[in-house]
């Protein structure tokens, strides 16, 4: 992530979404540790990750977790996004990564359902959160 320095996984969420911005909510109130870095798909941090991941589908409709594994960048996106939260949240909250137990071509559909009807689910944002004070460490541009 282009001049931040991060230890954990970042969390790449639609900026204008209220589901997304819920979602961040949640994973703040959650993520007791800390573990979680968050950036808008709508900003630079954004960019760049998709500028060195050509595989990342055109018009990606997901929220998406950047991990550094081995020195490796691995993305996760739809169904595998929920299961890669899981696994940086405490007890009860890491049962999120059972979801990687179900088979993709069964858990994405219900993902992709769900992410197309979000705006009429949660409703559209007019602009991107400022976060708090507090926040604002956790967050890239």
């Amino acid at each position: 992530m282009r001049n931040h320095s991060h230890e954990g996984p970042v969390l790449l969420f639609d900026g204008l979404c209220g589901m997304c911005d819920a979602t961040v909510q949640w994973v703040l109130a959650k993520d007791q540790r800390g573990a979680f870095r968050m950036a808008p798909l709508q900003g630079e941090t954004a960019a760049a990750v998709f500028a060195r991941h050509p595989e990342i589908p055109e018009g990606l409709d997901s929220i998406v977790i950047v991990e550094r594994v081995n020195g490796e960048e691995i993305l996760s996106w739809e169904s595998a996004a929920i299961s890669a939260m899981g696994r940086y949240l405490p007890f009860p909250w890491r049962v999120l990564s059972w979801v990687g137990f179900v088979p993709r071509w069964l858990a994405n559909p219900f993902y992709r359902l769900v992410a197309r009807n979000r705006y009429r689910i949660m409703g559209r944002m007019e602009s991107c959160r400022i976060p708090s004070e507090a926040e604002a460490a956790r967050f890239f541009p």
